[in-house]
């Protein structure tokens, strides 16, 4: 493919080539000279890959013996001065270091002085800590701050063994994308100081998700303890390539947003502030229906497409009210011209598609006449805009089906614990208009039904997704052809018959 080094050719076909300072992202800085590799066509001896376009009917040497020996004597000049902290460091299991000197190295130092000292721990700022001793100044942070985020707040100072990355005086890091720092750097120099000695590499696994911090959508990937069951527990989320929706980074906010799957979960069945069972929350939320001559029903701009279909389709049944008021979820000026945007939800787009009504008035005059309200994990008090709806919930016959204990949720007279995005899965639309995938990640000890589940035990008869689709297929002319099984792994367009994108 035309415009592609030898290092992203070559990785194409399944072969490694090793290196340290090049990122797809930020552009080939040949500075680690580890990805050195003969061409036999004439030119000098080595040549850097990641500078090296590939071109047809050339040929690449990868491991002649002399080859070999450069990269042993790069990793040599790496680990004059590395110290041994593997044992400690949290990028022990997936270092690149690590994984080079057991590949291509294998040899006994020959240091006889003392190794050269630099900083430890430094709090960089934005929760990101360095250790300047385990830097092998590939300068990836560096290029992040100029080219990415264009801050320009780090920078590699001194010369020769004394050169080390470091923060400018006065000025720590001050983006809203600093975490990407961590996730690219190849070995153990930045580290989170969220995720820092919380959890060995190799006891976790990674699974794929999609971020439902706002409507970008962006895909990240959920790690979690590799045992099933065993403690319930994220312990972080990083980002996963997708050059449709967001490149190869996430911001802060997305990337700490995997808290809320672990803290202020709702655990209990509440029926009149009184623990009950999960059953019986069912049967009381059936009996209020069948009473409730007006029933209102709230559906989050968080669900899946499934999720909406099918409190629509329950809303249908008891002849309710449905709205998918979620002006809350807009944080005017809060976006940036990069991945965060001002509209916090996740799958505002599926509101539109399947012709719910999401504006004020009307969910406001419907609250009014209501004698029940359901509420469907609608956090209507993220932001302060509905101050004044909360004098309509009192005196209010109110149900809350939620994942989260909010303020929103806690008058409620009936409250129905959920699943949240990692114990399910299902179909989002982010703000441009891609169609995207994820699937249930997370196993909890403690079980929690999904809101597809729920619906289904008031009635609803739509026990897995694939039927909610073959109807929403029927309905929604833009997904007649929709199979969400092959959705491609970045995500589907979806354009209308006139070729307007949907989120144009």
């Amino acid at each position: 493919e035309a415009g592609k080094n030898l290092i992203d050719a070559i990785g194409a076909i399944g072969i490694e080539i090793p290196h340290f300072c090049y990122h797809p992202a930020l552009g080939a800085d040949g500075n680690c000279r580890m990805c050195l590799v003969g061409i036999e066509d004439g030119r000098p001896p080595l040549v850097p890959a990641c500078k090296t376009p590939a071109q047809e009917g050339i040929k690449v040497q990868l491991d002649t013996e002399y080859i070999k020996k450069i990269q042993r004597d790069v990793l040599e000049l790496e680990l004059i001065n590395h110290p041994v902290d593997c044992p400690v460091c949290d990028q022990a299991g997936e270092c690149a270091l690590q994984d080079y000197y057991m590949t291509y190295s294998l040899e006994d130092s020959r240091m006889q002085v003392p190794q050269v000292t630099k900083g430890k721990k430094m709090d960089f700022g934005c929760g990101v800590i360095h250790d300047q001793e385990r830097c092998v100044l590939c300068g990836r942070c560096v290029r992040f701050t100029r080219q990415i985020t264009k801050t320009g707040e780090l920078g590699i100072v001194n010369r020769t063994d004394a050169a080390r990355v470091n923060i400018f005086p006065g000025r720590p890091l001050d983006n809203r994308y600093a975490l990407n720092i961590v996730d690219i750097c190849p070995v153990g120099a930045m580290t989170s100081e969220d995720f820092r000695f919380k959890q060995r590499a190799w006891f976790l696994k990674r699974d794929e998700g999609i971020c439902h911090g706002c409507s970008k959508g962006c895909n990240i990937y959920i790690d979690h303890h590799r045992e099933k069951y065993k403690d319930d527990i994220i312990y972080r989320y990083r980002a996963r390539t997708n050059l449709l929706v967001n490149g190869y980074f996430i911001c802060d906010e997305g990337a700490l947003s995997y808290r809320l799957e672990n803290d202020n979960r709702q655990t209990e069945t509440l029926i009149s502030k009184n623990e009950a069972s999960f059953d019986d929350g069912i049967k009381a939320i059936l009996s209020k229906l069948h009473e409730a001559k007006k029933v209102l029903m709230l559906v989050s701009p968080d669900c899946t497409l499934e999720q909406m279909w099918a409190v629509k389709r329950i809303a249908t049944l008891f002849g309710a009210r449905l709205s998918g008021y979620s002006d809350a979820y807009i944080k005017d000026g809060d976006g940036d011209d990069y991945l965060i945007c001002d509209d916090k939800a996740a799958n505002r787009k599926g509101l539109e598609l399947l012709e719910i009504k999401t504006d004020r008035a009307t969910f406001e005059h419907d609250l009014k006449e209501a004698d029940l309200f359901i509420n469907f994990d609608n956090d209507l008090f993220f932001t302060e805009r509905n101050e004044a709806l909360k004098a309509l919930l009192e005196n209010k016959l109110y149900i809350a089906i939620c994942r989260s204990q909010l303020p929103i949720f806690s008058t409620a007279s009936i409250v129905l614990p959920t699943a949240s995005y990692s114990e399910y899965g299902g179909s989002v639309i982010n703000e441009n208009g891609v169609l995207q995938t994820f699937s249930k990640t997370v196993s909890k000890n403690l079980v929690r039904h999904d809101i597809l589940e729920i619906t289904r035990l008031l009635g609803g008869a739509l026990p897995a997704s694939e039927q909610a689709w073959s109807e929403i297929r029927k309905s929604v002319p833009i997904l007649a052809d929709v199979q969400p099984e092959h959705i491609p792994a970045e995500g589907l367009t979806l354009t209308t018959s006139e070729d307007k994108h949907v989120g144009s």
